[in-house]
């Protein structure tokens, strides 16, 4: 994690010495450290976001107030945003924001490894292909779910789900789950791979079949930080859906219905 931010010393009424400086230098001075200041919140969120404000001012040492002028700036130049609802919900009161790179924010942070890691990738197909490729993606996320228990049955698909997304977590996906209809999302907001995952689908690929396998239920994969959405989303059916308490039935002092045959539809 690169923390490499470089604060203006002494307050916005300290007056400059002579000879080194004008007001014209100061405020590029500003300028320059406004945006070192920004460089370095763009590498905590690619790092490890999504985070809160108050969690970037705390590591940055940054004040709330300059923490909000650098949020704001950022999201007005289209670079972060708000993750999405549910994402880090602590108990009551009201949710805090956690902001979160977009596609475009994440492509300005383009590092040196990730053209390494593409290189060894593509070497790595010469020499072995196709098949040599996808078997390093599967192995590569076994290990990250090594200690993930697999489903034995419908009832312990969610904790596998919890699972699964606590060990995305600590391997730097920053991952949460939802409850959406008869079904459980798995919502990947970072990715460390992207860049490498856009030439090489077969990262996403061996994540997919990875979860079905530990699940024992199809999973469908709808959006990828790879194909420039802003999380990878997993779907995760269940099967049965969860059961609705039973409803009360008012005594009747009517009589009974008289039974009635179902007949077949015929052709």
């Amino acid at each position: 994690m690169r923390n490499d931010v470089v604060l203006p010393s002494g307050g916005r009424n300290a007056v400059p010495s002579a000879g080194t400086a004008t007001p014209h230098t100061t405020a590029g001075a500003d300028a320059h450290h406004d945006g070192q200041t920004r460089d370095a919140v763009l590498n905590l969120l690619v790092d490890d976001g999504p985070l809160t404000a108050g969690e970037i001012g705390e590591r940055l040492g940054i004040s709330a107030a300059g923490v909000r002028r650098h949020l704001d700036a950022l999201t007005a130049a289209g670079d972060i945003e708000v993750a999405s609802t549910g994402f880090g919900q602590r108990g009551r009161g009201r949710p805090a924001k956690w902001f979160q790179l977009t596609a475009s924010g994440r492509g300005k942070m383009r590092h040196a490894y990730d053209d390494l890691a593409g290189a060894a990738m593509r070497k790595l197909r010469d020499l072995g292909g196709h098949d040599a490729v996808a078997e390093f993606a599967r192995e590569r996320v076994e290990r990250i779910v090594a200690d993930v228990e697999p489903s034995t049955d419908p009832v312990s698909v969610a904790d596998t789900v919890d699972e699964i997304a606590d060990a995305l977590t600590g391997a730097g996906y920053a991952t949460n789950t939802r409850q959406v209809g008869n079904g459980i999302q798995i919502c990947q907001h970072h990715c460390p791979v992207a860049h490498v995952a856009t030439e090489f689908p077969e990262l996403c690929e061996a994540e997919t079949a990875v979860f079905t396998e530990l699940l024992g239920t199809h999973v469908q994969r709808l959006a990828t930080i790879a194909n420039g959405d802003c999380a990878c989303t997993t779907h995760v059916p269940m099967h049965p859906p969860p059961e609705s308490p039973p409803r009360e039935t008012p005594l009747s002092t009517t009589a009974p219905a008289q039974p009635t045959t179902t007949r077949k539809a015929t052709r």
